[in-house]
């Protein structure tokens, strides 16, 4: 269960976003847009809470009301997080998915978020015979990935609280330790920071080649180079930060080559990323540095990831996504090269699109190959 955290905007940006949700919809047909426990949720409402068998559920009809179907062993919790809001509670005997399906205005389209349980869409469907049912996300993530102030400023301190993480890190010890331990640590230090959820990838040696490692029991040694690719969330809004390592002095030509290449193909990245250009064209940038260097079979995976209330969300800068930055818009941008079977190098910063539509890192970590001990 997700603890208490404080809401991060007030009831009026909320009752906002609402609004504008309401409009989106309304201009493509759709009677009402049904949400589920979620980011998307939290987005529109305040609300954020585990999903379960319990159906908790936003209607909001694209006239603007708006109502929150929640167990009555959640009320309490729900008119805290959401004050204003009409809030529709159901006890444990009662059918929940009826109460939903009520609130859903007599025609048009009835759009459903994409984190919504099969078994509740089923359930609706039956309820609301010959409706259409079409995904919410053509309607959320367009507010979703533009960011306002106070999602840039949350999305800063979660970074910089990630940077200071990776600043006392490095001066740990990592030789004779397992990858495991040192991921133990990562999570340890973030949560000090005030980070909730968290996660840690330490992948060395041959590991680094693999960029989704799960930490394990290999000892790291001197002559390792080392991703360390760690995160979370702090006050909802995500970090998410790489750095490459190197275990002792002795670092042969061909690492401190690689990691060259992928440090100017970040900053490529950074350059071709500016309002009105492409997220594909940011891929394009960085991956053609790569390309030149030789290296470009083992760059297997798109140049960076939207982030916010998810770790991981539109905008994608990956070939073939033709979506225009805009600014608000914040991403990682993330290159890397994988060589199997010897080691990898990533280096991962997370940017935003400021207003006069530049790219801005919301990391300022080292971004150099460290040597540590």
């Amino acid at each position: 269960m997700l603890g208490a955290l404080p809401m991060p905007v007030d009831a009026a940006t909320f009752r906002a976003r609402r609004v504008s949700a309401a409009d989106v919809a309304r201009t493509r047909g759709v009677a009402a847009v049904l949400v589920s426990p979620g980011s998307d949720l939290t987005y529109l409402t305040g609300h954020r809470i585990h999903d379960s068998e319990r159906l908790t559920c936003l209607v909001l009809a694209s006239d603007g009301r708006a109502t929150l179907v929640v167990p009555e062993l959640e009320g309490p919790r729900a008119r805290v997080a959401a004050p204003g809001l009409d809030i529709r509670t159901w006890c444990e005997t009662d059918d929940p998915i009826a109460l939903a399906a009520s609130l859903v205005p007599g025609t048009g389209d009835v759009a459903v978020g994409d984190r919504m349980w099969a078994a509740f869409v089923l359930g609706l469907e039956a309820r609301l015979g010959g409706r259409r049912f079409v995904s919410a996300s053509p309607i959320v993530v367009p507010l979703r990935m533009r960011k306002d102030e106070g999602e840039i400023a949350a999305l800063r301190a979660a970074g910089e609280a990630a940077d200071r993480v990776y600043a006392r890190i490095r001066e740990a010890a990592f030789a004779g330790r397992s990858e495991s331990d040192l991921s133990r640590e990562l999570r340890g230090l973030l949560a000090a920071e005030g980070h909730d959820d968290t996660f840690a990838i330490v992948a060395s040696g041959p590991n680094g080649a693999s960029p989704h490692h799960d930490a394990g029991d290999r000892r790291m040694a001197a002559g390792d180079t080392v991703v360390l690719d760690f995160g979370g969330t702090r006050g909802w809004y995500c970090s998410d930060i790489t750095r490459t390592v190197h275990v002792g002095d002795a670092v042969d030509a061909e690492r401190r080559r690689v990691h060259d290449v992928v440090s100017r193909a970040q900053e490529a990245g950074y350059a071709a990323a500016r309002a009105g250009a492409s997220a594909e064209s940011v891929d394009a940038a960085a991956r053609r540095v790569i390309d030149d260097a030789g290296y470009g079979a083992y760059f297997i995976h798109r140049v960076g990831h939207g982030i916010g209330l998810d770790g991981h969300e539109d905008p994608y800068l990956v070939r073939g996504n033709g979506v225009l930055l805009e600014p608000g818009m914040a991403f990682s941008i993330e290159p890397g090269v994988y060589l199997p079977d010897r080691f990898g190098v990533r280096i991962e910063d997370i940017a935003y699109i400021d207003a006069s539509g530049v790219a801005r890192p919301l990391n300022a970590a080292d971004r150099s190959l460290v040597i540590v001990r």
